[in-house]
């Protein structure tokens, strides 16, 4: 009888065991990512490298800058903990996150419905638009998007974002070329490989900015009206809700206002 009784005493330790194995297991599999992240001590930050002012992967030094880099930080630094940069692309920006390469990706990305069905977009940040970058010898030549649109006249686009959306719908004449790196268009239109880069309003003002071969069309007036939001995984409520309150007291405490200044006037 004294056997039975140890023998029923183990087991029942047993299933004590193994509900508190099972609570652990469930309590770490339902932790929010907000929680996770700051137990591992480490943001992930997914980003492209290849967009400047937000984005950009400095050759000389190989390492990142920009307004979006610099917001990482201070994500990070709200959180109390490290940054660390995943590069991605305009491609594979969606599937990184889905794949739980990054916690957040921050590059410049517009916010659109698209976009929302799949990962979720946090609350504004600057308001942007699509705008054509080009030589500025042709300021008289292209006005308009109608005198864009036209046969003979070469269109370069990077592939993935919303720039070729834009020309995908737009654009029915003119040639579309489109090139991988999007650093590298802004040479291109200059050297008169293509005509005009359709891109946001920012970037075409900070590349004409810098290089006096260049000219920003109307970039007050654009085709379309944007804005940029960080991608986030669309099922954790918790992550979503501490990004977007970040941001909100951003723009209060004029920290973005700050970056802007900084990076893009």
């Amino acid at each position: 009888m004294r056997a039975v009784r140890r023998m029923r005493s183990f087991s029942g330790l047993v299933v004590v065991a193994l509900v508190m194995l099972a609570a652990t297991v469930a309590s770490a599999q339902t932790a929010s990512r907000l929680d996770q992240i700051v137990q591992r001590g480490y943001v992930r930050v997914g980003t492209t490298g290849d967009y400047k002012p937000f984005s950009y992967l400095n050759p000389a030094n190989n390492e990142y800058e920009g307004h979006d880099i610099d917001a990482a930080r201070l994500l990070a630094e709200s959180l109390g903990v490290q940054v660390r940069f995943v590069n991605t692309t305009w491609p594979t920006l969606l599937k990184g996150l889905q794949e739980d390469q990054y916690d957040i990706a921050m590059c410049g990305i517009t916010r659109t419905l698209a976009r929302q069905r799949v990962a979720a977009l946090s609350h504004p940040y600057i308001n942007v638009g699509k705008s054509p970058l080009i030589r500025a010898a042709d300021r008289q030549r292209f006005k308009t998007l109608a005198d864009i649109d036209q046969p003979g006249v070469k269109i370069g686009v990077n592939p993935g974002g919303t720039n070729q959306r834009f020309v995908d719908a737009n654009i029915k004449k003119a040639t579309v070329v489109v090139i991988e790196k999007n650093l590298s268009i802004p040479e291109k239109v200059a050297a008169g490989e293509v005509d005009v880069m359709i891109t946001d309003n920012v970037e075409a003002m900070l590349v004409a900015k810098q290089d006096p071969r260049l000219y920003a069309v109307d970039p007050e007036n654009t085709y379309t009206k944007d804005d940029f939001g960080y991608l986030l995984p669309r099922d954790d409520q918790a992550w979503i809700n501490y990004v977007n309150l970040w941001v909100d007291l951003m723009r209060l405490k004029g920290e973005f206002a700050r970056l802007q200044q900084k990076w893009i006037r």
